[in-house]
């Protein structure tokens, strides 16, 4: 397993499964997956772990992980089209992780959660405005099933600066127990558990190279420091004043970089986590862990504008977020490459420089990753699976079954 996961190893097991391949083509490194997947549960230290569909969208591949382990229970979407549609396919124990609006959708939930009323996708809300568009979609039969999310940003400089996701309003117990009541008042709804996503602890490295990040280094470990004994005490305040209120079947919390610290707060049942099976380049950043590379792709050398330089078809996948360089992909292997300057990774090509750029040819291909994990599926209609010397499967991500979720 290790020499199958140093570069140089991979680089010429790449080279011999895909020699007779044409490029661009999107593939999952099975070995590594499973290495990222027996470290996530290693730290996440018997709470379950819900799946991230945003960061994986390929239902074939999360059936795979859900069957790999007991400890991999159920999934955290990111629409409710999403959510009807995996329901459709057999998959259970669904919670969408953002607000619906579309009244249509809503309405198809609802009927969904009348037919199978324990069953059917639960839903975040946040305030009463979402619980009124519940309420114009229900018919009278079974209410649908919703989870409060609660703020878990870190208030700093005398409560002035906010560091964390933008999300939710309900940020205290007071707060949240107002709206439980709301909802248990109401008879298009029912409370059935309760989301935290602490993104700034989850999602935030705290090892970025070069001396020139040093000082923020530190100030991003010393933040997240405090944010995870903020946040366990808080989360365990306001689970407990909404249980006094109100049954809950859940509390799901953390993510992908804070698996080691909320798995030890008593009142989390479960803890989502997606991005950590690709292993994207956003989580080379982090002291507490290191994943192995595992959702990568390949692109073919078309050009040799010079004598070092090896320009690429395609590849301008950017992440989402703040636009800036470290949203474009990354070049991975050969090693010795580095994205141009002046052009980036673009649409239609992106010029390589470096030392390996100059012994790279017109028809050699080059293995990039991307910068966030299920981003990348929306530029593929299909991952191939690899595990040692062999391809074993071809999966459709979401886009190769037809869908464009969001």
């Amino acid at each position: 397993m290790a020499s199958a996961l140093d570069p140089a190893a991979r680089l010429a097991r790449y080279e011999e499964l895909f020699s007779d391949r044409g490029s661009p083509f999107a593939f999952i490194d099975l070995d590594a997956m499973w290495s990222n997947s027996r470290q996530m549960l290693d730290r996440a230290d018997g709470v379950p772990i819900r799946i991230a569909s945003k960061s994986l969208r390929c239902a074939p591949l999360v059936r795979r992980i859900l069957e790999s382990d007991g400890r991999y229970r159920g999934q955290l979407t990111f629409t409710l089209a999403e959510s009807l549609w995996l329901a459709e396919q057999g998959f259970e124990d669904l919670l969408l992780a953002y607000p619906c609006v579309d009244l249509e959708v809503l309405a198809a939930l609802s009927a969904r959660t009348a037919e199978h009323p324990g069953t059917a996708p639960a839903i975040v809300v946040d305030s009463v405005a979402h619980l009124d568009l519940i309420d114009k979609v229900h018919s009278g039969g079974a209410p649908v099933r919703v989870a409060i999310d609660v703020d878990c940003a870190y208030w700093t400089a005398g409560d002035r600066v906010k560091l964390g996701p933008k999300r939710s309003p309900i940020h205290t117990p007071d707060e949240a127990v107002a709206l439980a009541r709301e909802i248990d008042r109401r008879a298009g709804s029912t409370l059935v558990g309760m989301m935290f996503y602490e993104g700034q602890i989850a999602g935030l490295g705290d090892n970025a190279p070069g001396l020139i990040n040093q000082a923020k280094n530190r100030a991003i470990r010393e933040i997240q420091k405090r944010s995870v004994a903020e946040l366990a005490e808080r989360r365990a305040q306001i689970v407990d004043a909404v249980r006094k209120v109100s049954s809950i079947e859940f509390v799901n919390g953390g993510g992908t970089g804070s698996l080691h610290t909320t798995s030890k707060e008593e009142a989390v049942t479960d803890i989502a986590a997606g991005s950590g099976f690709y292993a994207p380049t956003l989580f080379d950043t982090y002291t507490s862990f290191r994943l192995e590379p595992a959702a990568i792709f390949g692109l073919p050398i078309v050009r040799k504008p010079s004598a070092s330089t090896a320009t690429a078809l395609g590849g301008g996948y950017l992440a989402s977020g703040v636009g800036a360089k470290d949203r474009m992909p990354s070049p991975y292997l050969p090693e010795g490459l580095k994205l141009d300057g002046n052009e980036g990774a673009g649409e239609v090509q992106t010029p390589l420089l470096g030392k390996a750029a100059g012994s790279l040819e017109v028809g050699d291909r080059v293995y990039m990753r991307h910068t966030k994990a299920g981003e990348l599926c929306e530029r593929f209609n299909s991952l191939l699976l690899v595990e040692g010397y062999e391809i074993i499967d071809e999966v459709a991500t979401y886009r190769g079954e037809g869908h464009a979720f969001l």
